[in-house]
């Protein structure tokens, strides 16, 4: 997904050092995607998109309605605008077009392309089931109901959705050719074409309600994880002809440059999952029979309270386990009480006992998740990257700033799209919460068993780096971390029972 325009935004003033934003990128070479990260900190961090979308990601979740769009049947009195800016071919979208339906208003600003040369036609951004496209367009909105305009939201966390279409070889479509035609007079970078408006709703798949939804990032730098993106189950085609249009008219390079550089295979890789799942808003098709229905927000948000101000000796018995994919409801049932009976009530009273007062009484104020800042506020990563590289310059670790940022957002993303049922709840985001437990024991003992989960995990994804590379939050949820037998009712190691209990 780009976030290129034609005209200086906001993003490209900022004065932050050493970096500007304007740095210059491509997608393969000395300035590929493998060095976005150097000049792009968050290229390297968190919650990235694309992804191959697997089977074992899906959730389904019965509240997800059609995606509806508004005004998209554009007048052809409308001059819409045709560019090249070097990644892509974009089109300018008129402020009347939004899409409804989404918790706020998104209102449309552009729409591009991804696409595979002529020699490889394949270059979607995601992929399903490991299967890539010929193409993908992006059609990008932003959050008109808290931002004036695209520049102002895509550093906000709850800033951009994206609806994505995946594009095949096949037949001839003609909502494509409205445009197409036109390419000609855009071969090179920074070249722009005026077109009359058309019907953008017939660039879309004729079925809007079945679609993957996940929390992600713009694939282009700057990669701000500030997209919820929708991706249409269904592809449409274009014609051979059209696609080598895309694949061999254009150059990512200027008309006075005495070298061409042609445009073609302006995708980035999949990115790693980070605790991710995807949401689906259908049930039947080829391999999706068992599919998990999603964990109601409702019941997440009590586990997250539960970790708040709950009872920590019994988290292994009153819910964690739920958030889990494969989350075994069947354990729920009879062994929970039989492995500490008599014990609860007088942990419940160790812990009123032992919790400092005025904890006590702050943690119970803060009992609505929606305090915690997590939920409600949107996180703004330009400004949250020039702190962090302030914070690191001081300290002469500048070279540090990837990790940092990762370190510093995960958690917070990972709880947020967790209370939206697009993520399971990772060991980091857990440990972040319970920092402001009050000190004692049970946190203690539950904070032990969280950091030898997390060093369990790491030693895992080390010894399978060679076959699957990963990230430090590589997939770190509970459910990842590798599994004693459950001869006891317990189905994840550092949920077993507290060691001081035994």
């Amino acid at each position: 997904m780009h976030f290129v325009s034609f005209t200086p935004i906001l993003l490209l003033q900022l004065t932050f050092p050493a970096v500007l934003h304007g740095a210059k990128w491509t997608y393969n070479g000395l300035d590929g995607e493998q060095h976005w990260s150097k000049h792009y900190p968050y290229c390297g961090g968190t919650f990235q998109s694309p992804i191959d979308i697997k089977s074992e990601l899906l959730r389904f979740d019965p509240t997800l309605r059609p995606i509806e769009v508004q005004n998209y049947n554009l007048s052809p009195n409308e001059q819409l605008t045709l560019g090249n800016n070097g990644h892509s071919v974009q089109i300018s979208l008129p402020s009347k077009m939004y899409i409804s339906g989404l918790p706020h208003r998104y209102t449309a600003a552009q729409l591009h392309f991804h696409w595979g040369s002529s020699s490889r036609p394949e270059g979607s951004e995601h992929r399903v089931n490991s299967k890539q496209y010929a193409a993908e367009m992006h059609v990008v909105h932003f959050n008109s109901d808290k931002y004036p305009n695209m520049s102002m939201a895509v550093d906000k966390s709850d800033g951009l959705a994206v609806l994505g279409v995946l594009i095949e070889i096949g037949e001839f479509n003609p909502a494509f050719e409205q445009f197409l035609k036109f390419i000609n007079g855009i071969k090179y970078r920074d070249q722009r074409v005026q077109v009359s408006g058309f019907n953008i709703r017939a660039l879309l798949p004729a079925r809007l309600d079945e679609y993957y939804r996940y929390d992600g990032s713009l694939t282009t730098p700057p990669c701000y994880p500030s997209v919820l993106w929708t991706l249409f189950r269904n592809h449409v085609t274009i014609s051979h002809k059209q696609f080598l249009a895309l694949a061999t008219t254009l150059y990512s390079s200027h008309a006075q440059d005495s070298a061409p550089v042609p445009l073609n295979d302006n995708y980035r890789k999949p990115q790693h999952t980070d605790s991710r799942a995807v949401l689906v808003s259908f049930k039947e098709g080829k391999g999706l029979h068992g599919i998990l229905t999603v964990t109601s927000p409702l019941t997440r948000k009590r586990i997250v309270q539960q970790l708040l101000v709950g009872d920590l000796a019994d988290l292994a018995d009153e819910g964690l386990y739920q958030l889990l994919p494969g989350g075994t409801e069947k354990l729920h049932a009879g062994k929970k009480k039989d492995l500490k009976n008599q014990k609860s009530e007088t942990l419940a009273k160790y812990n009123q006992a032992t919790l400092n007062p005025s904890l006590w009484k702050k943690s119970q104020a803060n009992r609505s998740v929606g305090k915690l800042g997590l939920a409600e506020d949107a996180l703004c990563y330009g400004s949250l990257e020039q702190r962090v590289f302030h914070q690191l310059k001081q300290s002469h670790t500048e070279n540090q700033l990837v990790q940092a940022l990762r370190d510093s957002i995960f958690p917070e993303l990972n709880l947020r799209s967790y209370l939206d049922c697009k993520s399971d709840l990772a060991l980091p985001a857990i440990r972040h919460i319970l920092r402001g437990r009050p000190p004692t024991d049970e946190a203690f003992e539950l904070d032990r068993s969280l950091t030898k989960a997390l060093m369990i995990q790491r030693k895992t994804s080390t010894a399978i780096k060679k076959s699957v590379p990963v990230t430090n939050y590589g997939s770190l949820t509970p459910a990842t971390v590798p599994r004693k037998p459950h001869s006891q009712g317990y189905p994840h190691p550092w949920l077993l029972p507290m060691e001081w209990e035994d």
